[in-house]
């Protein structure tokens, strides 16, 4: 052995010397077309509101919509999921505004196909939360508990006036048992064999929530535990994840994206369609409110958290930072 012997051979850092060599070994790359804007359009409002709890995130009137989606495409974003706010009093205990073809949402989906037609895939949240008067995203039984299979028939009118509205996908959110089912056979029998569905397949009951209350108007009391699965469990997101897709879910998604990346990378590893992750309200304001501070650098810990849900198996994130990442991008 001689005197060098004891260097190493093998240096992995050989291949971390520059940024042209960083980015030629890149295991994994963020895209414009990995990227779907969520946004919320609010009903009677004549200028954009914003949401105190999210930075830069506003509630949108129908022209400003219009706008931003225009945008997004502009900046190769793939798709926009809506999410409709209605007026407090058209709010009632069965959520009728969310079936009501002239309520808010299905306004905004023709607002937007009509601006950018098959371009952009325009994307539905289908739930009652934002509609209902009690908040909870099912209708209630004579004990105020959310009655599944009454909250269904529901969600199948839902689809059917979401995809009416021009919707490419809608994306049921309840968590309720068999709504992926209901929801495929409500599309396919009223002619919308196209339009896909893109599950909520592993839905947790989050604190990270909070901030888009906010941005719904959301009326709810209590909370949605008996719903929206326990942080503690991965076994159940396995469960729920094989009845979607027994059920005809086209894609799948888990919601929040940071606190359960494990959960994301085992769904990832299971499944051959494609999986999305939702980069919730909160884990936006963490970083903003942290970045306003001073304490971290806002655009490298975006691209950071973005990388991570990659990493971990996402085909597409949801981001309310869509738009301005897919532009730096």
């Amino acid at each position: 052995m001689t005197k060098y012997g004891t260097f190493p051979g093998a240096r992995p850092r050989r291949l971390r010397t520059t940024p042209a060599m960083r980015r030629m070994v890149a295991e994994h790359r963020l895209h414009p077309a990995d990227l779907i804007l969520p946004a919320f359009v609010r009903e009677g409002i004549s200028e954009p509101v914003p949401i105190s709890a999210m930075p830069g995130v506003v509630q949108h009137t129908r022209d400003t919509l219009r706008k931003a989606a225009v945008e997004a495409l502009e900046a190769g974003v793939s798709g926009i999921m809506l999410f409709g706010v209605p007026e407090e009093a058209k709010k009632d205990a069965a959520g009728t505004a969310g079936t009501d073809p002239d309520g808010i949402l299905q306004v905004a989906l023709r607002d937007v196909r009509a601006e950018v037609g098959d371009d952009l895939v325009v994307m539905s949240d289908l739930c009652l939360d934002e509609f209902t008067d009690h908040g909870h995203c099912g209708v209630l039984d004579a004990r105020g508990r959310v009655d599944n299979d009454a909250t269904l028939e529901r969600y199948a009118e839902m689809a059917q006036v979401q995809a009416d509205a021009g919707a490419h996908v809608v994306a049921p959110s309840g968590m309720m048992d068999g709504q992926v089912g209901v929801i495929r056979d409500a599309l396919d029998q009223t002619g919308h064999e196209d339009v896909s569905v893109l599950a909520y397949t592993a839905k947790y009951s989050s604190a990270f929530y909070g901030p888009f209350r906010e941005a719904v108007g959301s009326s709810l009391q209590g909370d949605r535990k008996t719903y929206q699965q326990d942080p503690a469990n991965l076994r159940e997101s396995m469960r729920e994840l094989a009845l979607d897709l027994d059920e005809g879910a086209d894609m799948v998604m888990v919601k929040p994206a940071l606190p359960y990346l494990d959960v994301l990378a085992k769904v990832a590893d299971t499944v051959d369609v494609p999986v999305a992750a939702y980069q919730i309200s909160g884990e936006l304001a963490m970083i903003e409110a942290a970045a306003e501070k001073g304490w971290i650098d806002r655009d490298k810990a975006i691209l950071e958290t973005l990388t991570g849900i990659k990493r971990a198996g996402a085909d597409l994130i949801l981001t309310y930072w869509a738009t301005e990442v897919a532009r730096g991008l």
